[in-house]
């Protein structure tokens, strides 16, 4: 008697649950959802850095030091600055990758579209590792890209 009330009692709990799920909305698609992420990263960071080099120049007029880290005197200890300077480069090099990756899908879209056949893949076996799968073009366009912009 209490295994069929039991069952009775989810039986009707799944119903109600399937009911309840098909009155919610389904999420946003991949790509709405990184473009409003990077627009508010995109807005968050030039307000951050705007508001860094205006409060800088409020503060100090012409005389603001090139470099914040050392441009008050603060040149010891070197291995402070020197880690302050790598974490910097760590955060650039980051943040390079994200706000890049919109114009690599972008270019190498419109690149399948026009070749169909540019997006080959030749698959590398590498001893010890899964088969790696090699694109040609997106290594060649991404390496040319980052030395344009390195540049």
């Amino acid at each position: 008697m209490v295994n069929r009330l039991n069952l009775e009692v989810a039986f009707s709990m799944a119903r109600l649950n399937h009911e309840s799920e098909d009155t919610l909305k389904s999420p946003p698609s991949e790509a709405k959802s990184m473009k409003k992420a990077t627009k508010l990263s995109i807005a968050v960071t030039t307000t951050f850095y705007m508001l860094c080099g205006c409060m800088g120049y409020a503060a100090f007029g012409d005389a603001a030091p090139g470099n914040l880290l050392t441009g008050f005197g603060f040149y010891n200890p070197f291995w402070l600055i020197d880690i302050a300077n790598a974490a910097i480069v760590v955060h650039l090099v980051g943040a390079y990758q994200v706000f890049a990756q919109p114009i690599f899908a972008f270019v190498e879209k419109t690149a399948t579209q026009r070749w169909p056949n540019i997006d080959k893949e030749f698959k590398i076996e590498i001893p010890c590792l899964p088969l790696y799968k090699l694109n040609l073009f997106r290594l060649v366009w991404r390496t040319v890209f980052v030395i344009l912009t390195t540049v």
